[in-house]
């Protein structure tokens, strides 16, 4: 039978495990060393705070979290290559990209403390905020792809979910309304091998996750996400791409989640020591790390500072959270109707008299 038609998914990696360059067609901003630095140290960042925050959980101070370890260069990545005037739309630890598009780290941890005032941030006032459901952010950033669109507008969506997210209808929907529609819409596909206690292997028979856009006729590409690099040149074509009116992109960032699921997790039910320990050795800060000081640009001491600094920033956060006055009971019925029945009402005037107001 003759062949209508045939693909392939390209896998980009600059950096690799190593520290060691395998390929010298850097990308233009790879060129200048100095954003590369720049990106570290927002990597360095991201994981001060997540620490800061799991021991917060673990001291009762904070409800459950979900912990990014590992996922620093796939999210500080995707955050840089975006404008101001894009949307994001992020699932629930995608911290890094939120923190470069101007989110405060004691917003992330107000909406894990329960405090749904986490949810009005910092930056960009047209991002979506987390999104626990499973899937349906994608529908959210394809929805404002297509409104993008219809305005003539040069801005993009960028939705971002996990391994396992790829296989609901939500993201197909999203995938194949790109497509159909020619949206200016990227899929961030973050596979970190694990949904929860579901490995990837075991969720979908997909060679790649990248080839999930194929279907609905995006441009595909599998990445290394613990390479910054090559996350942020994916990126950076994509968005050109979709700003041009070419169309959406699905890109898989192929990571690995170094700790718990989430802090109400035990990842040690479900996966080996090796396969953890053999993960730490492609964490993506070793290797841009090794690079750094063999390109004579970063050192040991100018790290030790900068963690100082980071641990600094954490703390004045973290204080600020903990600071943060509690809302008053009322709160919780003010803001759900533009007028309260009357049987919410009556609760509503209970509650202001039980606290003797």
């Amino acid at each position: 039978m003759p062949t209508v038609a045939t693909f392939d998914i390209e896998y980009l990696q600059y950096l690799g495990p190593d520290g060691r360059l395998v390929r010298d067609d850097l990308p233009e901003f790879a060129r200048d060393r100095q954003n590369l630095v720049e990106l570290f140290k927002q990597m360095l960042l991201v994981r001060s705070f997540d620490t800061k925050a799991v021991a917060l959980q673990r001291t009762g101070k904070l409800g459950t979290y979900a912990s990014c370890l590992g996922h620093e260069a796939t999210h500080v990545g995707i955050g840089s290559a975006m404008q101001y005037d894009d949307v994001f739309a992020p699932s629930y630890r995608e911290y890094g990209a939120q923190f470069m598009r101007g989110v405060k780290p004691r917003e992330v941890l107000m909406y894990w403390g329960g405090d749904e005032r986490g949810n009005d941030f910092s930056g960009p006032p047209h991002d979506y905020s987390w999104c626990v459901p499973i899937g349906t952010q994608n529908l959210h950033a394809a929805g404002a792809a297509l409104a993008f669109k219809l305005r003539g507008e040069p801005r993009v969506a960028v939705a971002c979910v996990g391994d396992g997210g790829s296989s609901k209808t939500d993201t197909y929907a999203a995938i194949n309304a790109a497509g159909a529609y020619t949206l200016p819409f990227i899929q961030c596909i973050i596979n970190n091998q694990w949904a929860i206690s579901v490995p990837r292997n075991a969720q979908t028979g997909a060679k790649t996750l990248a080839q999930k856009g194929l279907a609905g006729g995006l441009d595909c590409v599998q990445v290394d996400g613990n390479d910054i690099i090559a996350v942020r040149a994916a990126m950076d074509h994509a968005i050109l791409r979709a700003r041009n009116g070419h169309g959406g992109s699905v890109i898989e960032f192929v990571t690995y989640r170094l700790s718990d699921h989430t802090t109400a997790d035990d990842a040690r039910r479900y996966r080996g020591e090796e396969e953890v320990k053999a993960a730490w050795e492609r964490e993506p800060f070793t290797r841009l790390r090794t690079f750094l000081i063999g390109e004579k640009i970063w050192s040991e001491t100018e790290e030790a500072k900068w963690k100082e600094e980071c641990n600094r920033i954490a703390d004045e956060e973290v204080n600020a959270y903990l600071e943060t006055k509690v809302q008053p009971v009322e709160a919780m019925f003010d803001y759900l109707y533009a007028e309260l029945p009357a049987d919410v009402a009556a609760q509503r005037a209970d509650a202001l008299k039980w606290e003797g107001r």
